[in-house]
């Protein structure tokens, strides 16, 4: 039986003990159902199901309780029965189901299980049964009630409808049921006016149905569809457009065109205001569709309406709405990729066209502009080398633009521009826009610098001659301007003419990507100049290499490969890859004398463009360097002294080249994939001698880099053949002996060739795996990330391999044939993690840790291959390490535990969850490494799973609480799905999904779900907290009906930029670069307060000057100019003078008791005890309360700021030190009365 049909009877009988009634009957009719299958002895398949409900629904005559529930099990086995029995029974079917078709009932679920039996019905059927009386009266039943005014059934009935139009029954191409419909769909929109809410639903219908139309009725019905706008009933208009799309999106060859241009010329007439957004981006996307349709009908005639159509819809760009601009902006880039003919790229039309987008470059565009520096990119795309001379003056507008110092699209001119480099080319460009860098090339007096690094990711497919005739002679005179500027000492113009002759270097990679005259071009003098900038310009290295790489690898894959659209042909691709390798040999030895010179920190493009010649030489020339080379590294290995500590920092790398033995081994193994078997025998021994060296991680890491190599190259190389043949003999022996002798450096490439030798085992090699095994774990836990994965992927291979069955001589392994052990195991899945499981019986908790680890990796991948009781087992054994004391064993069992929590099913969960539970509570009040959280993680999950009414009961009284405080985080997390938070959080785990996506690009490399699972958590409390926290961080201000605040919408969108000369000439082409959008006041506070968080220098010291200090002196200069403006507000001076006064309860006057030096927060107002008092307590003579300087501004606490500490040096005045209490005042925010202790 099918999967999907298992799941879903399994999720109807599990309904048998539901509370709701309708599901009861369900369940128990299917358990009927099958009891009676069981008793005829049938088999449980789709077909078994489908008789015993037919023959019940033939037989049936009771309630109606029962026949829904037929009919429910009905519709879900419908759609797995075969379509022989489904025609064959069809008439009977039909028989059935029309008893039930009743269109005025209104039972919505009975009338959705019969409309999903006859959808599933009519599918099966041929074209022959279409013909039948009762087949087409079926369907006209399924029209009406895609009408219907019950929104469900009428949902199911046009999803019905659609998905049977849009399938017919082969060998036709138009289904016969289309006929039918097209009629039906005629006279409904015949009768909009009366009867709008049908012909709502109809269009609807139009909407989503994907289908070829009648071609006798398509025109009639684009007729009816455009007579729906003129109805003037806003939401019918727009579905009206919408059903249109749909219906141009299938035309085909319906109509013809004096057909297409009549309808097209009525579309037009129906353009809505720009302000309509909705209605705008429908009629756009009309026009879209329509142009584009009526363009493979007739592309002449299309191609001339398209001037006036894309004058029509520019303006839209210009005033509509920001949906609205997208809209026209998509539909003009449409018209003119697919409704522009070759034949028509020079025509007149097309110079209209072109002037058209142009006016899209006066400022009344300028908020659109990013829009149509689009269009116009995509035009320079369409014409390619027609777009000269016919846009040469559009380049040099752009480029005035471009050029201009505030101008805010620099990003979206440098596109344009860019596009204008592919499409005519860079020597045209350059005639358009010249560089005029020096005196020998000038053409104006305005140079154009920065054309050179935009230049350089747009050339490609050029001529390589136009190089080398002009952008190298303008390279060398720029360097020997530049060193005239040297011997003259003028070192800043020396950089910059360095800086530029370089950048010309760097336009050789484009020029090299594939140029249809490399072997014109590509000369022996080009060659060896090419060589000579390479041995003696070491600026220049990057960009040769990178040039020469881009050139041999596209000629090479050219050669070996037929592309579509290539520039050149694979015959000449072949020609042009003989004519390179000749200058291979010379270029190899050239790179391989840089490459032995180079820092070892930045010279991996030299090996890339090794790796590029290597591919195009002959076999036996990279046979023969080989040798050169292997004994070159026989003699660096004899004189080889381990570089020290300081050699292998990062600083010491940039400056020196690595040792020779460093840099021949590298040698020897990029040459690796192409040496014949006698060679690859040499880099072997070769490769065993440098994993054997201990002292030098480096070179040991490098030769199990060479067994890599070897190792993963195809199965029929001699390579790979070598290494198979000496797996048992060599390869094993020498990575189970090495195992104590391995540096730190090298196990990631130890445990990449062990990944790449576990995959290839044979039965009598299974013994590598439980040799290797401990050494895998514990690379789970190293501290480099890609040995990490490398590790956990090795794992996964190694389970896989075991799983495919074999034997396992354990006696190789331990040498000891009297060993109390069985002399060979059967490979399976659970004999792989008994030998894991091993690991737990270790000494150290960092072993322990990294088994238990290992296991919960592999028990993700592979529980569905391991049996309920070994999984029980495993289980119970790692719950004890749970409750371990030491952090390390139970932050990684806590892991394991959150991945059975995940993958195992609840009922081996359910059993074992008084266990699980309270070893997961010792370390809920624990803190440290986060242990208390990944507690409740788990336990949160276990709750989502099995219920927190079953975790509740689990959980020890003593951590109740807990429980109590994760059920009001899950209310609480209901609350505010119900309040409307859900949408919100959605867009952010979203956002999040976006997020690791890109992340897993980037670091993660293996096992992304086993990540989210161990790592991520989806904790209702978590939620509940984030979004406390970005509740108190809501913007203030009124919400308008856009959404936006006030504030934001009251706010001018641009500004003037006033200018010292006078006033700006709004005629001016430059006027637009004294517009801005950002306001000016605000950028000059924004720089005055950077300028204020700027250090100043104060005796040789930096001092920063304090904010709030700032603010103070700022507002006692404002105060002031505040008073003078506010007037005589006698009452404020009564209440903030030091001469005011107020009047008591008994409406006696009490002047305030201010002095100088007290601020307005701290006045004293005086009271009838304090009057009587002869002295200030805790002040000095000034008035001054004691440690008020160390008060911190911000907080609560004192505050040191560079004084005495505050709590040492606070003096007592002697005449208050009487008898009884002593107060300090405002000393803290409240008074503090410390009483004297006697004795």
């Amino acid at each position: 039986m099918d999967s999907g049909l298992e799941q879903q009877l399994q999720r109807l009988r599990d309904q048998i003990n539901s509370k709701a009634a309708h599901q009861q009957q369900h369940a128990a009719m299917l358990l009927a159902v099958e009891e009676t299958i069981k008793e005829q002895k049938a088999a449980m398949e789709p077909g078994s199901y489908f008789a015993a409900l037919l023959t019940l629904m033939e037989q049936q005559t009771g309630s109606n309780g029962l026949s829904n529930a037929a009919l429910f099990l009905l519709s879900t086995i419908l759609p797995y029965v075969s379509h022989t029995m489904l025609r064959a029974k069809f008439t009977t079917m039909m028989a059935v189901l029309s008893q039930s078709l009743d269109l005025s009932s209104a039972d919505v679920a009975l009338l959705k299980s019969v409309i999903s039996c006859l959808e599933a019905t009519l599918l099966a059927q041929d074209a022959s049964s279409w013909k039948q009386p009762i087949a087409q009266a079926t369907f006209k039943s399924l029209l009406q009630l895609s009408t219907d005014s019950k929104p469900k059934v009428r949902k199911r009935a046009q999803e019905a409808v659609s998905n049977l139009l849009s399938r017919p029954p082969p060998p036709t191409v138009i289904h016969p049921a289309a006929s039918i419909a097209s009629r039906f769909v005629l006279d409904v929109l015949s009768n909009a006016k009366a009867d709008t809410q049908a012909a709502m639903h109809t269009l609807q219908l139009i909407k989503q149905t994907e289908m070829l139309w009648p071609a006798d009725d398509f025109g009639d019905l684009c007729a009816s569809l455009m007579q729906i706008p003129r109805l003037n009933t806003p939401f019918v208009a727009i579905l009206a457009f919408q059903a249109l799309e749909r219906v141009f999106s299938s035309a085909g060859e319906a109509l013809d065109e004096d057909q297409f241009r009549d309808l097209l010329i009525s579309v037009i007439d129906l353009k809505p205001n720009v302000n309509d957004s909705a209605a705008s981006e429908a009629w756009l996307k009309i026009i879209e569709k329509g142009y584009i349709a009526y363009a493979s009908v007739s592309a002449d005639g299309c191609f001339q309406s398209l001037p006036d159509l894309i004058d029509l819809v520019l303006p839209d760009i210009e005033l509509g709405k920001q949906s609205t601009r997208d809209a026209a902006t998509r539909c003009i880039w449409a018209l003119i990729r697919h409704c522009v003919p070759d034949s028509k790229l020079g025509s007149e039309d097309m110079q209209r066209i072109i002037a058209i987008l142009t006016t899209g470059l006066s400022y009344r565009f300028r908020e659109s502009w990013t829009l149509v520096f689009l269009l116009i990119a995509a035009l320079f795309q369409r014409l390619g080398k027609f777009a000269h001379p016919s846009m040469d003056e559009l380049i040099k507008e752009v480029a005035s633009m471009r050029m201009e110092p505030e101008f805010q699209f620099k990003d979206e001119a440098d596109a344009v521009l860019g596009a204008a480099v592919r499409a005519v080319g860079p020597q045209t460009f350059l005639e358009i826009l010249p560089l005029n860098l020096d005196g020998e090339s000038r053409q104006g007096d305005v140079g154009r610098a920065w054309l050179l690094p935009l230049m350089k990711s747009h050339i490609r497919n050029t001529p390589l001659r136009f190089f080398i005739s002009d952008m190298l002679p303008l390279a060398d005179r720029l360097s020997r301007q530049s060193q005239q500027f040297v011997s003259q000492g003028r070192d800043i113009e020396a950089k910059v003419f360095n800086a530029l002759s370089q950048q010309t270097w760097a336009l050789l990679t484009g020029f090299c990507n594939v140029p249809a005259d490399i072997i014109e071009s590509f000369t022996p003098e080009f060659a060896e100049r090419l060589a000579t900038e390479l041995m003696e310009v070491p600026e220049l290295r990057p960009a040769i290499c990178g040039a020469l790489q881009t050139l041999l690898t596209a000629v090479h894959s050219l050669a070996h490969k037929e592309i579509e659209d290539s520039p050149i042909t694979q015959q000449q691709a072949l020609a042009a890859e003989q004519h390179l390798a000749r200058f291979a040999p010379d270029y190899l030895s050239q790179l391989f004398n840089v490459f032995a010179q180079s820092p070892g920190a930045g010279r991996g493009y030299l090996m890339d463009t090794i790796t590029a010649f290597l591919a195009v030489i002959s076999p036996s020339e990279i046979n023969a360097t080989f040798v050169k080379v292997c004994t070159m590294l026989d003699q660096a290995l004899k004189t080889h002294k381990p570089p020290t500590a300081a050699e292998l920092t990062e600083r010491y790398l940039e400056a020196h080249p690595p040792p020779t033995a460093h840099t021949m081994t590298d040698l020897v193994i990029v040459m690796a994939p192409y040496l014949d078997a006698e060679r690859t025998q040499m880099l072997m021994r070769a490769a065993f001698v440098l994993a054997n060296q201990s002292e030098d991680a480096m070179l040991q890491k490098r030769g199990y880099k060479a067994l890599s190599r070897l190792a993963e190259q195809p199965e029929n190389s001699p390579a790979r053949q070598i290494i198979e043949s000496a797996m048992a003999e060599q390869l094993i022996p020498m990575l189970t002996e090495s195992a104590e002798s391995v540096a730190a450096g090298s196990r990631r490439d130890r445990l990449a060739l062990t990944s790449l030798l576990a995959r290839n085992l044979t039965d009598d090699q299974l013994h590598f795996i439980p040799a290797m095994l401990s050494e895998v774990i514990i690379g789970t836990k190293e501290s480099n990330e890609r040995a990490r994965n490398i590790a956990f992927e090795t794992l996964l291979v190694m389970g896989r391999r075991m799983s495919q069955g074999g034997t396992i001589n354990m006696v190789a392994i331990t040498d000891d044939a009297n060993a109390d052990m069985a002399a060979e195991q059967s490979a399976s899945m659970e004999e792989f993690f008994k030998i894991a499981a091993a690991g737990l019986a270790a000494q150290t908790p960092h072993m322990i840790s990294a088994t238990i680890a290992a296991i919960s990796r592999m028990l993700f991948e592979f529980h569905e291959q391991l049996n309920n009781q070994f999984i029980v087992e495993l289980m119970k054994t790692i719950l004890m390490f749970v409750v371990h004391n030491n952090r390390e064993i139970a932050k990684a069992s806590l892991g394991f535990v959150k991945v059975i929590a995940v993958v195992l099913p609840k009922e081996i969960l359910l059993p074992h969850l008084s266990e699980i539970v309270p070893s997961i509570c010792k370390w809920s009040h624990e803190y440290k490494n986060q242990m208390r959280l990944k507690c409740r993680h788990i336990l949160d999950r276990l709750a989502r799973r099995l219920g927190m009414d079953a975790v509740a009961e689990a959980t020890p009284e003593e951590h109740s609480k807990l429980i109590a405080n994760m059920r009001k985080c899950q209310q609480r997390s209901q609350r505010a799905k119900e309040n409307g938070n859900a949408q919100r959080r959605s867009e952010d785990d979203a956002a999040k999904t976006v997020a690791a996506a890109s992340a897993a690009t980037g670091k993660k490399t293996f096992g992304s779900a086993y990540e989210d699972i161990i790592y991520g958590s989806e904790s209702e409390f978590d939620e509940s907290d984030e979004e406390e926290r970005r509740g108190s961080k809501k913007p203030k201000g009124k919400k308008t009906k856009g959404g936006n605040t006030e504030e934001a919408t009251a706010k001018p969108n641009a500004w003037i930029k006033e200018d010292a000369e006078g006033p700006l000439d709004f005629l001016d082409r430059s006027a637009f670069t004294h517009f801005s959008t950002i306001d000016p006041s605000s950028a000059a506070t924004a720089k005055a307060r950077r300028m204020r968080s700027q250090p100043k220098m104060r005796d040789g010291k930096l001092v920063f000057d304090d904010e709030e200090e700032e603010a103070r002196k700022a507002q006692a200069a404002a105060e002031p100019a505040k008073n003078e403006n506010a007037g005589e507000d006698y009452y404020v001076q009564s209440l903030t003078s030091k001469d005011g006064f107020y009047r008591t309860a008994n409406q006696k006057i009490k002047f305030h008791k201010r002095k100088a030096g007290d601020s307005d927060d701290e006045m004293d107002i005086a009271s009838d005890s304090e009057t009587k008092s002869p002295a200030k307590k805790g002040k000095d003579n000034s008035g001054t309360a004691y440690g008020r300087e160390f008060r911190s501004k911000k907080a609560a606490g004192d505050v040191k700021r560079g004084n005495i500490d505050p709590y040492a040096y606070i003096p007592l005045n002697p005449k208050t030190m009487k008898k009884g209490a002593i107060a300090i005042k405002n000393n803290s925010k409240k008074d503090k009365r410390v009483r004297r202790v006697k004795g």
